[in-house]
């Protein structure tokens, strides 16, 4: 796969995925990012503005398959990975698949299971595997975690802890559309759901070629300084209490790498770090108590870091080299 391909083939999907996705341009193109990354997602937003149908259209478009879980507080880890059941005709344990074990998952409201069942995912989420009663099961490829949760909803909810946060590649936040997008969005289901009419436009193998392809894209040394910088800058700010680890340096990088082949380019520069730095870093950044009174978001922060962090002497050409 060239560099062209994989350009044409991730507007393709990008395209695809609008006609179901209204006015979330910059959202797709992040969801196909961790794709081509291997990362998971987690999606922070008020019910009812598209986080389901982006999972939907992603599995539609790329022809994998798809499996929701509805975590709720009784929800047990057995639900998500699977059981051994004792098969008495043949005296032997078999194993039932969870619905874990699909392509993409969507794990609706993760912060209203418990603990013991969110930490279920991690071994999926980071290992692509799961262990079922002392066995290994590898889970599909490509695969993909989205996890959505309520940010306003607190009342019966387990937060999910810092290392659990740390193990999404992005967090990404939809928002409210506009009056002229959200017309659309009722002329556009008037009939029929666009979800409907919603084809395959790659396969699952052209995505795994393409991710492959993705850690070929140029990182000049002056561009891992400038992501270097950016990370490092998280750590000593005034209103963080805890900065960003080497796991969102590493995330950062490739992230920009894949945001890069999405347009067109065969190396990074410092406006693809910019754009991925609040999506990849964010959600990994505990702020200080004295901030968090202020009501002071870790988006905030991280722009106040760009704003910071020299760029000058990253040029186009140092970052061909």
């Amino acid at each position: 796969m060239t560099g062209t391909e994989l350009s044409q083939r991730a507007k393709a999907v990008v395209e695809n995925v609008e006609r179901a996705i209204f006015g979330k341009h910059h959202e797709v193109e992040l969801a196909l990012v961790a794709l081509l990354c291997r990362g998971h997602i987690l999606v922070e937003d008020v019910p009812g503005t598209g986080k389901t149908v982006l999972a939907k259209a992603l599995a539609r478009s790329l022809g994998c398959s798809f499996r929701r879980i509805q975590f709720t507080p009784d929800l047990l880890p057995s639900d998500v990975t699977g059981v051994a059941i004792y098969n008495q005709r043949n005296q032997t344990f078999e194993f039932r698949a969870g619905p874990v074990m699909s392509q993409i998952v969507l794990a609706d409201e993760i912060n209203r299971a418990t603990p013991k069942t969110q930490s279920a995912l991690l071994e999926a989420m980071d290992e692509q595997q799961i262990t079922v009663d002392g066995t290994t099961y590898q889970l599909p490829d490509p695969f993909l975690v989205l996890a959505t949760q309520n940010p306003i909803e607190y009342e019966g909810t387990f937060p999910l802890p810092e290392a659990q946060l740390d193990r999404f590649f992005l967090r990404v936040q939809l928002g409210y559309p506009t009056e002229k997008q959200e017309i659309a969005i009722l002329d556009a289901q008037r009939i029929q759901h666009p979800l409907e009419s919603l084809g395959q436009v790659i396969s699952a193998d052209e995505l795994i070629e393409a991710q492959h392809y993705v850690k070929e894209i140029h990182l000049a040394p002056a561009v891992k300084a400038y992501v270097v910088s950016v990370v490092t800058a998280t750590r000593s700010h005034p209103d963080v209490y805890l900065g960003a680890s080497p796991r969102g340096s590493l995330a950062l990088a490739r992230a920009a790498q894949a945001y890069a082949s999405i347009n067109g380019r065969d190396y990074v520069v410092p406006d693809d770090v910019k754009a991925l730095a609040a999506p990849t870093l964010a959600h990994r950044l505990i702020l200080q108590p004295q901030a968090r009174l202020k009501d002071l978001a870790a988006t905030t922060v991280i722009a106040e870091v760009l704003a910071s962090v020299p760029v000058e002497h990253v040029s186009t050409t140092a970052a061909r080299a």
